[in-house]
């Protein structure tokens, strides 16, 4: 049996999700323009690592049990809100750039452990992810797919989601993107701690609906 039909049908599901902004489109943005292209590529690998988590739990049946099971769908809902908004707070407050500082040595860079760990929680703590697989493994993958194939799908996904925004962060970063955006980076950390803001209201509003 050939699986190309069904592979081609999540890349492309795959790619217009990943493309789409979203609290990991904001946060590498952020982190790029912020700190520079070495930290936003720890971020870019922090989110691809998270998407191992969505996978390993959707290949064991786990996603299943969390959708299945209101309060902890509702618990990862709750923290995933609280932690894009304490992110999106963090960035809504940044102040204006007089001169590229990242570059020059001037700002303390973040560690790569926590560059990394930024971007896995920001995409593990994703609920929106969780229904996004749990939706890929149990509708676009026939149940009747071997496990080593959709093993291969995760491998392919998340190599994917980290190329995707390393060539992210390395488009923000390019000179001549750089040194044009830069003198408004602080505006561009304002609309992304707004999005992350809004998507944490979005499922706070979501957690109060399901819970009244």
């Amino acid at each position: 049996m050939s699986y190309w039909g069904e592979f081609f049908t999540i890349a492309l599901v795959h790619l217009l999700a990943v493309a789409s902004p979203g609290p990991d489109f904001a946060v590498v943005s952020r982190y790029a323009l912020s700190f520079g292209r070495k930290v936003g590529y720890w971020v870019a690998l922090g989110i691809a690592a998270g998407i191992t988590l969505h996978v390993a739990y959707s290949l064991i049946g786990v996603a299943v049990i969390i959708h299945q099971n209101q309060w902890v769908y509702l618990t990862l809902l709750m923290i995933g809100a609280l932690y894009l908004g304490y992110i999106g707070i963090g960035a809504i407050t940044a102040k204006p750039r007089t001169e590229v500082a990242a570059v020059a040595g001037q700002v303390e860079l973040p560690k790569r452990r926590k560059a990394f760990t930024v971007g896995f929680l920001t995409n593990g703590l994703n609920v929106k992810a969780t229904l996004f697989f749990l939706t890929l493994f149990t509708t676009v993958i026939n149940p009747a797919t071997p496990f080593v194939i959709k093993l291969g799908y995760g491998v392919y996904l998340t190599i994917a989601t980290g190329v995707w925004f390393v060539f992210l962060t390395w488009l923000l970063t390019h000179p001549r993107v750089f040194k044009k955006i830069w003198p408004y980076s602080h505006w561009v950390d304002r609309l992304m701690g707004a999005i992350l803001i809004l998507l944490a209201l979005s499922l706070l509003w979501e957690w109060l609906q399901l819970v009244v």
